[in-house]
């Protein structure tokens, strides 16, 4: 499987559900309580669900440049300044949904393939702490980008539930619902 065919898809059906979820807490609760969520957290060592937001966003552009082998523009650098200051400044949901969209219009701009121009290039992927791992294209999508982007993704709806929002298992594969067998839906 291409590196395109795995992860646009991927990122894009996840970041959809992302966005659904967001959606799902304004219409649960009043707008000023939905907006607070933003500055929620699982422990007071982790960052905000808006950072969460804006660092799954950054993973899933952060791999399409890097993969392409190309610098990364300043909007990366504001989407970690934001998600790194996320405590202090988290933003509307209206900020969140317009990164999610920024990030899927993104991947909607990918020709075929664009991903895949040398699976064997070695990436070099430094850390800010110093530390740099050396990866082939294909290592760097499996375990890093993909794991760093389930992360985050993951841990935005731990916090959502952990805050009361309804949320279940279809909400986090919506897209599976594309893939089902008619008359297979049980009733009630």
């Amino acid at each position: 499987m291409s590196l395109t065919n795995l992860l646009v898809p991927t990122y894009t059906q996840m970041l959809k559900a992302l966005s659904g979820w967001l959606k799902k807490a304004e219409a649960q609760m009043p707008k000023a309580d939905a907006e607070a969520l933003l500055s929620a957290h699982l422990a007071p060592d982790m960052f905000p669900l808006s950072a969460q937001i804006r660092f799954a966003c950054l993973q899933a552009q952060e791999a399409v440049f890097r993969l392409k082998g190309q610098a990364f523009p300043e909007t990366l650098d504001d989407l970690i300044n934001e998600g790194q200051n996320a405590g202090e400044r988290p933003g509307s949901l209206l900020d969140a949904q317009t990164r999610i969209d920024e990030a899927i219009a993104l991947l909607d701009d990918l020709t075929s393939g664009a991903l895949d121009a040398n699976p064997d290039i070695s990436i070099a992927h430094e850390l800010p702490n110093g530390m740099i791992f050396d990866l082939t294209a294909e290592q760097y999508a499996r375990d890093w980008a993909l794991a760093q982007f389930y992360f985050h993704l993951m841990t935005a709806y731990a916090i959502l539930r952990s805050e009361k929002i309804e949320l279940g298992k279809a909400d986090y594969i919506p897209h599976m619902f594309g893939y089902l067998r008619p008359g297979t839906m049980p009733k009630g």
